[in-house]
């Protein structure tokens, strides 16, 4: 990727005169071209390797006689833990069959990652769908921890997300869960699993704390923007008032 001097947005091939082929390139957003390899490219020629998806691998090539300043691969892996409490003061909850918590015996609030493209408060409602089959509706956010060195190396922003149930049987999905459940929020808090694990004892109490008193989230508002998109941003709008 570089600065480009001309336009490259019409791809260009082969430069019959001196013989030199050039890639087919566009420009991107960012004042950089973007090369579509075709063909087997050698890494001697100065490319390095940047990232791999399902479908393709990205090399990139520093061209400007500067520091490198290309950013790095994706660094962050988002989650979303699910606070679903019921008019009983009953959370829902799930014992997972896979990864960490397998054969813990720990209640724990429904969990998942949150696919690219796809928004918080969005992938909040699909997670306890897929793993309970409870409808819900979004509410706010009411913390977020970030941690180092997670799957594949790569950070996590992990949000814990309060959400209003709209149905309230448990069909449990039999791939992933174990059991799923409604719980008395005074027992999930005093699990000793939470009590041995400050982060989940902090999670724990902030949201005992929501369900007792006044403790402002950060709400999902939708925000226009120029392209047309509508990303959400979340903020407390306990004391905020648009102007």
């Amino acid at each position: 990727m570089s600065s480009p001097s001309t336009s490259l947005l019409k791809e260009q091939t082969v430069l019959p005169a001196d013989e030199v082929q050039l890639f087919n390139a566009v420009e991107d957003k960012y004042g950089g071209v973007m090369v579509y390899m075709e063909e087997p490219m050698d890494l001697n020629e100065g490319f390095s390797y940047h990232h791999a998806e399902s479908d393709y691998l990205m090399l990139v090539y520093w061209i400007p006689d500067a520091p490198d300043t290309l950013p790095a691969n994706a660094s962050h892996i988002v989650g979303i833990g699910a606070f679903v409490m019921n008019d009983k003061r009953e959370v829902l909850v799930v014992k997972e069959k896979n990864g960490f918590f397998k054969g813990k015996d720990v209640w724990k609030f429904p969990t998942g990652v949150v696919n690219q493209g796809e928004d918080i408060c969005v992938a909040a409602i699909r997670e306890v769908k897929e793993e309970t089959g409870i409808d819900t509706e979004f509410m706010e956010i009411l913390a977020f921890r970030q941690t180092h060195q997670q799957f594949l190396g790569k950070s996590d922003l992990f949000f814990v997300c309060m959400l209003r149930p709209l149905s309230f049987d448990i069909k449990k999905q039999d791939s992933e869960i174990a059991a799923a459940q409604w719980m008395p929020i005074d027992e999930y808090v005093n699990q000793t699993f939470n009590r041995k694990h400050k982060s989940f004892e902090y999670i724990a109490g902030i949201c005992l704390t929501k369900s007792e008193r006044n403790y402002g989230g950060f709400s999902a508002v939708p925000t226009p923007t120029s392209s047309g998109k509508l990303p959400y941003l979340y903020f407390s709008g306990k004391d905020f008032k648009p102007w």
